[in-house]
């Protein structure tokens, strides 16, 4: 007999939605068959059998939320007696509920800072809809996610009201926001001071406040806004990581002009044939992948009493999902992959993160993390351990810099490279600064001197 329990689909995810159970009580199911589908406030997706056999039971039903690691449902044998499934309720409200308590770390995303110039990717085709939105049937609870579920009751909208546009009437994000967006009044109420028209984005010299996540403007009256569920459990995440880990704080300059080189010379057909800009993140990971084989203590995680050395590297990689909060789905057995290869995993798989078309297998295992805010032109941050893993890197901004030239004859001179910093939080307990500083030169020597040019080819 197999037990079935909520996957976690996400670091901050501690909590999920069942939406539609593909297999019912007495029918059979092959191993990484899709058993049922699962929605929590980061993914929707379709969550294949963990093993073969004849659903026994089904615990939670259709619309029901719990928490992570819940036994939803068990596999048997063609000859265990089916046992009666559990029979739909209405989801209770978010006041009704406890609140749910953290899962246990997992080498698996971090939530970081964001990751390069990935954005502008076409999102996957999300699934047909039906021509006309229908409503749940009279009687029965409407499946909500948790993120529509928390709208709805952040606004105080009854659910019976909205009309579902998603696949069986299920109600959509975008539609409780159409709905808010509605039931907003044209003027500002008469308590209010009137807003002043805003100046166009050239008058001030920057983008509109709205386009970086700013809260607007009302007159001169100060805008609380709470702080959302997502926000809350980073906090309480990172504030557990800092608790854990002794955390050190490694950087090291990197000279990139032998990468820019190669780039310069092959981002026109990179782009062309790939339809993506060849960025230094893919010449990074690349690199990370010879260094982490060289300096194995740094690929692991921290067990108990014991320092877990992975065989394999996944390179969890931070996305930034339009400031709303993050993922860092993973490139799985990196090793086994060239420099080509490892970019298309990474655009793929950031396209699929902000499109919500990940899957479980996407964004957990990982065993070293990425978090790069380098298009912002960073000098250097300090990133937070993604628990259990003993390190974080963080890839900072590249800019044009006078350095040191020193020829074959030992004479200097000055040069301008495009240079950049490089910094690793690590933890304490693993290693010691030196095993973290050998690292980091390694690291560098891989970008500064490997044959980019034939990584190409």
């Amino acid at each position: 007999m197999a037990d079935i329990r909520m996957p976690q689909l996400g670091e901050t995810v501690t909590e999920g939605t069942i939406t539609k159970w593909f297999k019912q009580i007495g029918e059979p199911v092959r191993e990484d068959e899709v058993l049922f589908e699962v929605s929590t406030d980061k993914v929707d997706t379709e969550v294949p059998s963990p093993a073969g056999g004849v659903v026994t039971e089904i615990l939670v039903a259709e619309g029901a939320t719990v928490d992570v690691g819940t036994v939803i449902a068990r596999i048997g044998t063609a000859d265990a007696a089916p046992v009666a499934s559990a029979s739909p309720a209405a989801e209770p409200s978010v006041a009704e509920r406890p609140p749910a308590v953290s899962a246990p770390f997992a080498p698996s995303p971090a939530v970081e800072p964001p990751v390069d110039e990935l954005a502008g990717m076409a999102p996957i085709a999300a699934a047909p809809v039906p021509a006309v939105p229908s409503a749940p049937a009279a009687g029965i609870a409407p499946v909500l996610s948790p993120v529509v579920r928390r709208l709805i009751a952040d606004h105080g909208i009854d659910p019976a009201t909205i009309a579902g546009t998603g696949l069986g009437g299920r109600i959509t994000r975008a539609d409780v926001e159409a709905r808010v967006a509605a039931q907003r009044p044209s003027t500002p109420p008469p308590q209010q001071p009137p807003v002043s028209a805003p100046a166009p984005a050239a008058a001030v010299g920057a983008p509109a406040a709205a386009e970086h996540g700013a809260a607007p403007r009302a007159g001169n009256a100060d805008v609380r806004e709470p702080i959302n569920r997502i926000r809350r459990l980073t906090g309480d995440y990172m504030v557990a990581s800092k608790a854990t880990s002794p955390h050190v704080l490694t950087a090291i300059e990197v000279d990139y002009e032998n990468i820019e080189r190669v780039r310069r010379a092959h981002r026109d057909a990179w782009k062309a044939t790939e339809g993506f800009s060849l960025t230094y993140l893919p010449f990074i990971a690349r690199a990370l992948s010879t260094a982490l084989r060289e300096f194995p203590y740094l690929n692991a995680s921290v067990g108990e009493g014991e320092l877990i050395v992975h065989q394999q590297t996944n390179l969890a990689i931070a996305v930034d999902l339009n400031f709303e909060g993050l993922l860092a789905p993973v490139v799985h057995d990196i090793d086994a992959k060239r420099m080509r290869a490892i970019a298309r995993e990474i655009v793929d798989l950031a396209g699929r993160a902000r499109s919500k078309q990940l899957t479980a297998d996407n964004i957990v295992g990982g065993t070293f993390t990425i978090t790069n805010a380098g298009q912002y032109g960073t000098l250097m941050q300090f990133p937070v351990i993604n628990q259990p893993q003993v390190a974080i890197l963080s890839t900072d901004g590249v800019s044009r810099k006078p350095v040191v030239i020193t020829d074959a004859h030992g004479n200097e001179s000055i040069g301008i490279h495009s240079v950049g910093v490089l910094a690793l939080a690590w933890d304490h307990r693993a290693f010691d600064g030196a095993y973290a500083a050998a690292f980091l030169n390694r690291l560098r020597e891989v970008l500064q001197t490997n044959d980019w040019e034939a990584e190409l080819a």
